[in-house]
């Protein structure tokens, strides 16, 4: 991949590199390289089958796909040079774009979208809906790109999703021994609720049940409004604009986010 360079003032460098993510609804043609992502991130990953199932029947299960490229300014001629991982291999290819797209970088990659490369997936997550319940099946970052909140994103966007569906509650299964996935569960809220005795076949480990506290209650929306709120403003630069974005500055999801407004009174 690319090394990430942060500088806490004044504009960038000719070193700065800092990646960018595009969210989107997982489809058929992203199953093979969703397949290579969770067969880094787990044990036990689902055949490509289950997932070209699931896709099938939207209306029960809801998937989306995170994409990585890369951004690197220069001001050698004026140009900004564009690193985009090249999909299995993620070898970086570059173009140069002119000094007038600087400023929307997004908009200059969508103007010129039939030349540029289809960006590195690095991060899936699904869920099933059932009456009014949403329960997450998966939710993966490759390990190379942990630690930078893409985990939070995923789920920050499922639990949109669920509330646009008019769910009442999230349910999951976690892995007795991933702490790391139950710390960012209890952050949103979500407790233990049961165990699956020998849940998972590859080493008969447990499962732990999770539940998260119900979306109409007002400290819950309050609490997920700080989330991403805090979130946004460690990545909502980075996160292309699209229609899956969790963050109101991006202007997309802004009426699906829990306002605070809606909790007082």
């Amino acid at each position: 991949m690319t090394t990430q360079h942060r500088h806490p003032a004044g504009p960038a460098t000719a070193d700065a590199t800092e990646p960018v993510y595009r969210l989107e609804k997982m489809t058929q043609d992203d199953v093979p390289n969703v397949g290579r992502v969770e067969r880094r991130c787990f044990p036990n990953p689902w055949p490509a089958s289950a997932y070209r199932r699931e896709l099938h029947h939207p209306a029960q299960n809801y998937y989306v796909v995170l994409h990585a490229l890369a951004t690197r300014m220069t001001a050698a001629h004026g140009t900004e040079i564009v690193e985009l991982l090249d999909g299995e291999n993620e070898r970086p290819r570059t173009r140069a774009l002119p000094r007038r797209s600087l400023l929307p970088i997004g908009l200059g990659r969508r103007q010129e979208s039939s030349a540029v490369t289809p960006a590195s997936l690095i991060g899936f997550a699904g869920m099933w809906m059932a009456f009014d319940e949403a329960h997450i099946t998966t939710i993966g970052v490759d390990p190379r790109h942990r630690g930078d909140g893409l985990g939070e994103l995923l789920l920050l966007a499922l639990v949109d999703e669920a509330r646009l569906r008019g769910a009442n509650w999230l349910t999951l299964e976690v892995r007795v021994s991933n702490v790391a996935a139950q710390t960012l569960y209890r952050k949103y809220g979500f407790t233990v609720h049961g165990a699956r005795k020998r849940y998972y076949s590859d080493n008969n480990e447990d499962a732990l049940i999770m539940w998260s506290r119900a979306l109409s209650d007002a400290m819950f929306r309050a609490d997920i409004e700080l989330h991403r709120d805090a979130l946004e403003r460690r990545l909502g630069a980075r996160l292309e604009p699209s229609d899956l974005s969790p963050f109101r500055g991006s202007q997309n999801r802004s009426g699906v986010s829990f306002a605070l407004s809606e909790t007082k009174g």
